[in-house]
């Protein structure tokens, strides 16, 4: 749900809808995870093959700057999705659970 927050806040600055979520990290390679992400957000979530691309990346970086790769379309031509889920639930059912949520939040504050 914190997900959700977060990307509803982007969409408010940028006017932007989210239509995809690029994932990577050891938690993409729970598929529930991803499909709870997907239906909460209400968006198509992709996880790469390789899920630990923060080295990749760098090294991405580091080959375009030395001309190695010739740039960005190259190395997005070089990373192959894995899988990819598609929100499931109704946006009438992630109002109603993002609604749950928040009144959640709101009676847990000052609890200590």
């Amino acid at each position: 749900m914190q997900s959700r927050e977060v990307v509803e806040a982007m969409v408010a600055d940028s006017g932007i809808e989210l239509t995809s979520l690029r994932v990577d990290g050891g938690m993409t390679a729970n598929d529930t995870l991803m499909q709870l992400q997907a239906d909460i957000l209400g968006a198509e979530v992709v996880r790469p093959s390789n899920i630990e691309t923060t080295a990749l990346g760098a090294a991405f970086a580091a080959g375009i700057g030395t001309g190695y790769w010739s740039g960005l379309e190259e190395v997005r031509s070089l990373q192959a999705p894995d899988q990819a889920w598609e929100p499931e639930w109704s946006a009438e059912r992630r109002d109603a659970l993002a609604a749950e949520w928040d009144r959640a939040v709101e009676r847990s504050l000052d609890w200590a």
